[in-house]
């Protein structure tokens, strides 16, 4: 007993006295979040190690890593593994694991977490915990461990600066198209069901030939690891696919990038690539512009799909100069353009990326889409518009005519049933066979077109300027039968009969047709 201000005395407290009466939950909580590496214990960092050590409490993503019984002989090991029951998607599992580690966080003051690889590589619950974490100001320590990434390296034989992609292939399972260069190598993580793999190389396959050879390499940074050399049609074959397991994709040739196309196009148009290509402007590539999209319907006519290839080749390019021309001149660049057709995709399909219900009718799918579109322009600013504004009208006059009837038709602009249309056929045909001069027969001929047109469409021609080309082949190959036949009887066309020619004409019909 000492004796205080007045003579009082009071009494000395221990340290531990002292420590004991502090209210520890009122301290910040802390959540540690280890890396146990791929593997093998003895990748374990020391800082990891000694974090191991001294928990007493270790919370386990999954318990399915090969480092589990070492590190369980130091302390009480909780998994989550059954909250991968409890749910079908992971993005809910991860979702109630984070949830777990804020509540443990705030209710014992520290949580000690650990995941296989290296936390911030592949690990979306850590992604999770750190954004609730920081909109509770509660901090987060992270203890780094050797990701997957690194042994499959080793094992491979490959430098990651090389372009390595590293990406989830649960993801890329999900999608419809792999998010991926193929002229730089890949390596997918989370490939660990047969159901996954299967998945995965169906979306690769719209990238990927069936038979890319690609390497599985199954529990990387383990004593058992192995590499599996397969086709990639073969990947959900392979009996080793477990927990950890992942799929290596080698760099196709640079030729079959787009980034190398895009490349080659700048170079094209810089200081240092070709005089012609730097000269060319927007107006002045039109006419190659139309003559590469009509190539490409000629393709299309002659359904052959070696020339549609090549001829979609041709008009990409078209696009690919308009665009880096557009860069040159600070207009716009590719990311605005793919920016703006993913974006007007989505927004013109809200039955398949929204919640709008439809039952799969054509005609109510084309509805949507033009709503969509008008209240874009609304949206926009634009004035309203006619139900025939927004077709080019530098489009064929043949296509012009068919969308015009089309849209008068869905606006109720029709007539009632075939015999209508008939007559209505009867009627211009009739005012152009009494039409009192060449000039007013060419005008009653136009409209005895549009007719036809609408004729056309009530018999379900959806393209008449298709039709039209098959006609123009037609005749072409019927033409080019009697001009060979003329030139074999030694005499051009023009020396013949009408009726001499008509005999090669119906025979040119029984053999071309």
């Amino acid at each position: 007993m000492v004796g205080g201000r007045g003579g009082r005395p009071h009494t000395c407290l221990s340290l531990e006295s002292v420590i004991a009466r502090i209210p520890w939950k009122s301290f910040v909580p802390m959540i540690t979040i280890v890396g146990l590496g791929p593997g093998s214990v003895n990748d374990l960092s020391l800082r990891a190690w000694n974090k191991l050590r001294d928990t007493e409490t270790l919370h386990l993503r999954t318990s399915q890593h090969p480092c589990v019984d070492a590190i369980s002989a130091n302390c009480n090991c909780v998994s989550f593994d059954d909250i991968y029951e409890r749910y079908e998607r992971f993005d809910e599992v991860y979702a109630e694991i984070a949830a777990r580690i804020m509540r443990i966080a705030r209710e014992d003051g520290e949580v000690v977490y650990a995941v296989p690889g290296d936390p911030l590589i592949g690990e979306a619950s850590v992604t999770r915990i750190i954004e609730l974490a920081r909109a509770e100001s509660i901090p987060v320590e992270i203890i780094n461990g050797i990701s997957f990434v690194e042994p499959c390296l080793s094992l491979l034989g490959i430098d990651a600066l090389d372009g390595l992609q590293v990406l989830d292939a649960l993801t890329i399972a999900d999608a419809y198209h792999p998010p991926i260069n193929p002229a730089l190598p890949a390596l997918l993580a989370q490939v660990y069901s047969k159901s996954v793999a299967s998945n995965l190389k169906l979306t690769l396959m719209n990238q990927y030939d069936d038979e890319f050879p690609v390497k599985l390499i199954h529990a990387a940074g383990a004593d058992f690891a192995t590499v599996e050399d397969l086709k990639l049609y073969e990947i959900d074959r392979s009996p080793r696919i477990n927990v950890m397991t992942s799929l290596y994709l080698p760099p196709m040739d640079e030729a079959n990038s787009f980034e190398t196309l895009q490349n080659i196009i700048a170079h094209l148009r810089s200081p240092e690539g070709c005089p012609w290509d730097r000269e060319q402007s927007h107006q002045s590539l039109r006419p190659f512009l139309i003559e590469e999209a009509q190539e490409v319907l000629e393709a299309l006519d002659a359904d052959d799909p070696q020339a549609l290839c090549e001829e979609l080749g041709d008009l990409l390019l078209q696009i690919l100069l308009h665009t880096q021309i557009a860069i040159d001149e600070g207009e716009f660049k590719m990311i605005h353009l793919l920016r703006h057709l993913n974006e007007k995709m989505i927004r013109r399909h809200p039955h398949v990326f929204g919640d709008v219900e439809t039952t799969g009718d054509l005609a109510q799918l084309s509805r949507i889409w033009h709503e969509v579109k008008r209240s874009e322009k609304a949206r926009d600013g634009a004035p309203e518009e006619s139900l025939l504004d927004g077709i080019p009208k530098g489009a064929p006059a043949l296509f012009v005519a068919h969308k015009y009837s089309q849209r008068a038709a869905k606006a109720g602009f029709d007539w009632d049933d075939m015999a209508g249309i008939e007559d209505k056929f009867k009627e211009e045909l009739a005012e152009v066979l009494s039409a009192a001069s060449d000039a007013e027969r060419v005008k009653e001929i136009g409209d005895l077109i549009f007719v036809l047109v609408n004729w056309l469409r009530w018999l379900g021609v959806d393209d008449p300027e298709s039709l039209l080309r098959e006609i123009n082949a037609k005749f072409y190959r019927r033409f080019r039968h009697v001009e060979l036949r003329a030139a074999q009887a030694g005499k051009p066309i023009a020396a013949f009969s009408l009726d001499a020619l008509d005999v090669w004409w119906q025979e040119a019909k029984r053999l071309t047709d």
